[in-house]
C-alpha cells in the first residue's frame, strides 16, 4: 500500500525560529581550537565532595522511586531553615517551598502559570536567554528595558517606558548573569515600588545569590514591604554547591501562588531524582564556613583574572556576583570608534587566534544590543586562568 509523501505541517515558531546559541558556538570552537574555555559558566571544581558523597549513598541505599511531587520533607525543611539562617525569610516548609528539576524548569513553570496570553512582561536586558522564548510561548508581551554598563542601574525614567496597567509580572535576575551586578537596596526598592504600584507579579531568578563578593549581603526581593505575597522566589543548588549539572531547584512562594505553580511542575517533570534532593538538604545545613569559604575562593579568582585583564591594559567592568566578569572594549581609550567594535567578531577571532574563548555581552540581547562587552568565566582554576592571559597577552595594546 502507497502512502502519499509526507509533507512537513509549520511548527512551532517560536522555537522553530531560534538560532544556534552563542553558548554552543563557541564551546564548539573552543573544543575545534583546542581553547581555554571562559565562555561557559561552570567551574573546574567538581563540588563539595561530602554533599557527592551523600548523592552516591542515597541512590545505593535509598528510595529510587517517585519521590513526592513537591519535594522530599527533608529538603523542604532543609530549605526554610537555610533561607531563614541566611536571608531572614520565614517560610512554611509544607506551603510555601517547592522542589524543581534546576532553575530553568522553575522559571517556566512560574511563567507558564502566571502569563495569560496577552499580558505584559517586563525584562531587562542583558538577558538568560531562556527568559525570552519562554514567555513569548506563554503569550506574554515583552517589555524590554535596556539596561548599560558600566553599572547597568535601573532608573525611573527607564521603568516608566514600560510599566503599565497591562504588566502582569517582571522577571528579575539578582545576582544578574552577565553582568556580575548585585543590585542594593535602592535599586531594588525601586522596582518593589513599581510591582507595588501596578499590582505586578514579581518572578526572582536568584540563583546566584550565594555567589557574592566584597562582603555583600545577598537580600532578596521577597523580603521587601508589599513584595511576599506577590513574589516567586527561585534559586539553585547546582548554582550553590558548584554543581552545574545536578539541577535541582527551589521555589518559594505565598500559598496561593504555590498551589498554580505546583500544577505546572506537575505537567513539566513531576518530580526531581531523590538521591539529588537527599544531598542538597544536607547541603543546604552545612557550617555557614563552607559558603564563606566558597565565595572567598570565588573571589580570589575573581581578582586574579581581573588583576591580569587589567594589567594587559583592559577595561575590566565591576564584577560584586555570579562567575562571571566583563571587559569593556569602548572604554579603553584608543583611539577606535565606540561604535565600531563588534563583540561578537571580538570573540570569534580571540578564540580562534588566541585559543581563548569568552561570550559577546550582546548575544543576551533582543534588541538594541550593547556591541562593546565581553564576558569571561573566572570559576577556574589558577593554571586555567593563568594560560588564558598568557594567550592574550598583549592583546588590549594592539586593538
Amino acid at each position: 500500500m502507497s502512502h502519499p509523501q509526507f509533507t512537513p505541517r509549520p511548527l512551532n515558531p517560536i522555537y522553530a525560529g531560534l538560532p544556534t546559541t552563542i553558548f554552543e558556538v563557541m564551546s564548539g570552537l573552543a573544543r575545534t581550537h583546542e581553547a581555554v574555555n571562559l565562555g561557559q559558566g561552570f567551574p573546574d571544581d567538581p563540588g563539595p565532595e561530602d554533599v557527592r558523597r551523600k548523592a552516591a549513598e542515597a541512590v545505593v541505599d535509598g528510595w529510587n522511586q517517585y519521590p513526592p511531587m513537591m519535594g522530599l520533607p527533608e529538603l523542604r525543611h532543609a530549605a526554610t531553615a537555610h533561607y531563614r539562617h541566611w536571608q531572614g525569610l520565614e517560610l512554611d516548609p509544607d506551603a510555601e517551598v517547592m522542589v524543581t528539576s534546576g532553575a530553568t524548569e522553575a522559571l517556566a513553570g512560574a511563567l507558564f502559570s502566571l502569563i495569560e496570553p496577552g499580558d505584559e512582561v517586563v525584562l531587562f536586558q542583558p538577558l538568560y536567554d531562556a527568559y525570552l522564548p519562554l514567555v513569548q510561548r506563554a503569550g506574554g508581551i515583552p517589555r524590554l528595558v535596556r539596561l548599560e554598563p558600566p553599572f547597568w542601574a535601573m532608573t525611573p525614567e527607564k521603568l516608566d517606558q514600560v510599566f503599565s496597567e497591562r504588566t502582569k509580572l517582571v522577571l528579575f535576575n539578582n545576582p544578574q548573569n552577565p553582568t556580575g551586578v548585585v543590585y542594593d537596596r535602592a535599586q531594588m526598592q525601586l522596582l518593589a515600588d513599581y510591582c507595588v504600584r501596578f499590582n505586578a507579579y514579581a518572578v526572582c531568578d536568584e540563583v546566584w545569590e550565594h555567589v557574592v563578593f566584597d562582603g555583600l549581603t545577598f537580600e532578596p526581593l521577597m523580603a521587601l514591604p508589599g513584595m511576599r505575597e506577590r513574589t516567586v522566589k527561585i534559586s539553585s543548588a547546582g548554582k550553590i554547591f558548584g554543581m552545574t549539572g545536578w539541577k535541582v531547584g527551589l521555589v518559594f512562594a505565598a500559598p496561593p501562588l504555590m498551589k498554580v505553580l505546583s500544577k505546572a511542575h506537575q505537567f513539566l517533570t513531576f518530580t526531581t531524582p531523590p538521591n539529588l534532593q537527599a544531598a542538597v538538604a544536607y547541603g543546604l545545613v552545612k557550617p555557614d564556613d563552607y559558603f564563606t569559604t566558597m565565595r572567598a575562593g570565588l573571589q580570589r579568582s575573581r581578582d586574579r583574572l581581573a588583576t591580569g585583564l587589567k594589567g594587559l591594559g583592559f577595561e575590566v567592568l565591576p564584577s560584586r556576583g555570579t562567575y562571571f566578569l566583563s571587559i569593556d572594549l569602548a572604554a579603553q581609550g584608543n583611539a577606535r570608534e565606540p561604535n565600531a567594535f563588534d563583540d561578537e567578531a571580538f570573540c570569534l577571532d580571540l578564540v580562534k587566534t588566541r585559543k581563548v574563548a569568552a561570550i559577546p555581552v550582546s548575544a543576551f540581547y533582543a534588541e538594541d544590543a550593547v556591541k562593546s562587552v565581553v564576558r569571561f568565566c573566572f570559576a577556574k582554576h589558577d593554571a586555567t586562568i593563568d594560560r588564558a592571559l598568557a594567550h592574550l597577552a598583549d592583546l588590549a595594546r594592539k586593538s
